[in-house]
């Protein structure tokens, strides 16, 4: 599909969407294709638990503070 910059700005998600199930798009301008809307691929794979063993959450993380209690509720009973 060949779209001008003005449909794509007037349909910007839908041609995002487009573009991301396979459809290739063709941004042109006065009728001459400048870009390609292609759907993105990673360099590599998302390395996950990149923290794992980093840091330990305190048993007390959760634990109310009576200080910052009373800055958001005040003496409320």
């Amino acid at each position: 599909m060949i779209a001008n910059i003005s449909e794509v700005k007037a349909h910007f998600s839908r041609m995002v969407e487009r573009a991301y199930h396979g459809e290739k798009i063709v941004i042109a301008k006065n009728g001459t294709p400048l870009v390609d809307l292609v759907p993105h691929k990673p360099d590599r794979p998302r390395k996950l638990g990149l923290l794992s063993g980093k840091f330990v959450v305190p048993d007390d993380a959760f634990k109310d503070d009576p200080e910052i209690e009373q800055m958001f509720y005040g003496d409320q009973p």
